[in-house]
């Protein structure tokens, strides 16, 4: 069976960090792409960059080496116009049997939740979200900002990526124009707390942690 995986980076406003940031000299972007290629089932990774920013993508991607040959950047401004450019044949969903969509912020996804997330697929899931248990109490409030009410946890979990699809169900969530795709019925797996979105400064010191960690395990 053959897998497409769509990363997503979406434009950020200036100051804010973005996809292109570096950790151990190398861009979350790569990292991000790398971790999808380590998993062992992605024939295609196609990136979706913002317009006016292709060729910046394309040399975080050069990073990669001969792996980066499995790699296409696609200049859109949205993830929906990068699935509709039909008119390069390698990426038309129709031909692949998993698709998966990946945040480029979460770039140290281990690629065992990769692995698992397309085995969901291959089981029977329409479409598929890894998920972590919510660890934080959840309060709800008021309009005027006063707490009325304590959400049950119990039942609650934050949603991670890639998400999975077959194409049948990624495509009928393009035409419906659905922005949050987890919004649709998924079923879930498990995540991983390596998962997190890499957005702030604090964020890029604990991924410099885990590239740290990863070493030290590889030295042993």
């Amino acid at each position: 069976m053959n897998v497409v995986a769509f990363v997503t980076a979406a434009d950020r406003a200036p100051g804010e960090l973005d996809v292109l940031s570096p950790v151990h000299g190398q861009t979350l972007l790569t990292h991000a792409v790398r971790g999808l290629l380590d998993a062992g089932y992605v024939d295609l990774v196609v990136v979706v960059a913002p317009p006016r920013r292709a060729v910046m993508f394309t040399a975080a991607l050069r990073e990669l080496g001969a792996r980066g040959d499995a790699c296409r950047v696609v200049e859109a401004a949205s993830l929906w116009l990068a699935i509709e450019a039909t008119e390069i044949p390698e990426i038309t969903v129709a031909a692949f049997d998993v698709a998966l969509v990946h945040d480029g912020d979460r770039a140290f996804t281990p690629p065992s939740v990769v692995r698992t997330v397309v085995d969901a697929v291959r089981a029977g899931a329409p479409a598929v979200v890894p998920v972590l248990p919510m660890a934080d109490t959840v309060k709800l409030v008021d309009e005027t900002g006063v707490i009325v009410a304590t959400q049950d946890r119990e039942l609650l979990r934050t949603a991670q990526t890639p998400l999975g699809f077959t194409p049948a169900a990624l495509r009928a969530a393009v035409e419906t124009g659905e922005v949050d795709l987890t919004t649709l019925e998924m079923r879930v797996v498990e995540g991983h707390p390596n998962a997190m979105r890499v957005t702030t400064p604090f964020g890029l010191v604990l991924a410099d942690a885990v590239l740290a960690a990863k070493e030290d395990e590889k030295s042993l």
